[in-house]
């Protein structure tokens, strides 16, 4: 049975004196519990979504909710309810792990010994424990990612907004992070992710939306896709059929 939890309607985003909408007439619904991947080439338009869902940014038309709720009329309530872990660090370099989480977590009301037992239990799980009162300026690049994940869930979001959370880390990180982002959604946090990392979206995604030019080319769960796109074995024949093969890093 759908729940949805995210509703989109017609949303479109065309950045001032841009040639092309960067999200264009896009419909979408993300059911409760989901871990929903949204895939697409550079420049497909999905941080641009992202960043209208979280309310960074305002739509040139079309709506959406969350929870129900729209920006308009709950913008309190929504950002109490969401976490957002960006693509990049969003820390404080001389600050050292324990101190950033505090902060962060003071910003969304949590305090005392809950608070401190809860960076402790997630720096315990994510292995950081024993950098937990280092400076993050002195962190790899995958321990800064772990403490960045971190920072977005504290206060137990109803809904995770994840931008290639794995992006630049080595295997043994992003393994942790995949467990731990299976963990929280077993708890009732829904999703929402973006990768370039194809096999790893087939992997962990109940449901995929692959977009290109701002615009849904299909959706479904990994297996659907794969499935009933011809000759596909994998999420990347399906990717590689759909938005081409030409190179988007230019």
């Amino acid at each position: 049975m759908n729940n949805p939890i995210i509703e989109i309607q017609s949303l479109s985003k065309k950045y001032k004196e841009a040639d092309f909408f960067s999200v264009n007439n896009l419909s979408l619904s993300v059911n409760k519990g989901e871990i929903f991947g949204l895939l697409g080439p550079n420049g497909a338009g999905k941080t641009t979504l992202i960043s209208m869902l979280c309310g960074l940014i305002k739509p040139t038309s079309g709506s959406f909710t969350l929870e129900g709720l729209t920006y308009k009329s709950s913008a309190h309530a929504i950002k109490k309810t969401i976490g957002v872990v960006p693509q990049e660090y969003a820390l404080y370099p001389t600050l050292t792990a324990r101190e950033n989480l505090m902060y962060f977590g003071s910003m969304y009301g949590l305090k005392g010994n809950d608070l401190k037992q809860k960076i402790n239990d997630s720096l315990d799980y994510l292995g950081l424990i024993k950098f937990a009162d280092k400076r993050t300026d002195t962190f790899s690049g995958g321990m800064k990612r772990r403490v960045n994940l971190i920072a977005g869930i504290l206060h137990e979001p109803t809904i995770l907004f994840l931008d290639e959370p794995t992006v630049g880390v080595d295997v043994h990180s992003k393994n942790v992070i995949i467990d731990y982002l299976k963990q929280i959604n077993q708890k009732g946090t829904t999703i929402i992710y973006t990768s370039h990392h194809l096999a790893e979206a087939e992997d962990l995604c109940s449901h995929i939306a692959i977009i290109d030019n701002g615009a849904i080319l299909i959706q479904g769960t990994p297996g659907e896709i794969i499935e009933i796109t011809h000759n596909a074995h994998t999420l990347e024949d399906v990717f590689l059929s759909l938005t081409g093969k030409e190179l988007r890093d230019v």
